[in-house]
């Protein structure tokens, strides 16, 4: 399973296979048409309560990670987790955020999921 995570921001990429956007709100100054997404899982996204209490403060991101993996077993983001998966068993994947630091991100907790760790 080929998972990446880019930024949204980015240019795309010819190796990018079907792009997600995985962010619960839409990127700040960027148009549809740049953007160039085939899909926008918002339902996969943390909560606005976490979001907002992570603030993406590294030192919270264990256990940012801890709750947000609580958060993906309710049902909504379940299924849209389960829609992701099946997007990444028929093709190479990019998950996308508008996230500066993607290694410290909610698609970073997703990738990791997808490629089963």
């Amino acid at each position: 399973m080929e998972v990446r995570l880019r930024r949204v921001y980015d240019p795309v990429s010819s190796g990018d296979g079907r792009r997600i956007l995985v962010d619960r709100v839409w990127p700040r100054g960027l148009s549809k048409e740049k953007a160039r997404l085939d899909e926008w899982e918002k339902d996969v996204a943390p909560s606005t309560e976490l979001r907002k209490w992570y603030g993406h403060d590294v030192d919270r991101f264990g256990e940012f990670t801890r709750r947000y993996e609580a958060e993906l077993d309710d049902p909504e983001r379940a299924a849209a987790l389960d829609r992701l998966r099946e997007f990444a068993g028929q093709g190479p994947v990019t998950l996308l955020t508008a996230t500066k630091d993607i290694d410290h991100s909610q698609a970073a907790v997703l990738a990791s999921r997808l490629r089963g760790g």
